[in-house]
């Protein structure tokens, strides 16, 4: 079973445009593409309540706050319970999913999504949630570097960020430094 696979539909979930119908189902890619169809404009609600959920266990999470975030975590794996069971199509290509098909799109989306978070937090802890450190974008990651390193969610948003540091320092090296004024004595 792969978990990282289903903490970053979790991932995909917070960082997902959710303003129409189109935003939602371009969710659904690769081997979620069969609950592309199957979305209808009700499911909008359920989403976008996960999605802030969510988000907020990666706020907390990246705050240090664990038994918050666990709490949390917990809370989202009651309202959204797992149903696990084998899929296939022959006897070498069985794996396992956590909801059963059948179960309406959300259901089983979301609790892949936090079942895989949950996991995550157990096997790396809250530490490894990240929020995007270029204060334009607030995406959402999951840190897999080699040391808990990771500040941006992209590469794209790390250099953007680094290059208007740069510019922004440049800029502060070119402007002269005000020369203070000398004050004049007068005679008393």
């Amino acid at each position: 079973m792969n978990f990282d696979a289903y903490a970053r539909t979790a991932v995909d979930l917070v960082n997902a445009g959710l303003d129409d119908l189109a935003g939602l189902r371009a969710l659904f890619a690769g081997d979620l593409d069969y609950m592309r169809d199957q979305v209808v404009e009700k499911d909008l609600a359920t989403f976008r309540r996960a999605q802030r959920r969510l988000r907020e266990v990666f706020e907390l999470g990246t705050a240090g706050r664990d038994a918050d975030t666990v709490r949390e975590l917990n809370s989202l794996l009651e309202a959204y319970p797992v149903q696990p069971r084998i899929s296939g199509h022959d006897a070498s290509d069985w794996h396992m999913h956590v909801t059963s098909r059948g179960s309406s799109v959300s259901a089983e989306y979301l609790a892949g999504a936090v079942w895989g978070l949950a996991v995550w937090l157990c096997e790396f802890g809250s530490a490894r949630f990240g929020i995007c450190a270029d204060e334009r974008c607030g995406n959402v990651y999951l840190d897999t570097s080699s040391n808990n390193c990771r500040r941006f969610c992209s590469e794209r948003c790390a250099t953007r960020s680094h290059v208007a540091a740069h510019r922004a320092r440049k800029r502060a090296a070119a402007t002269p430094e005000p020369v203070p004024a000398t004050e004049t004595l007068t005679p008393a």
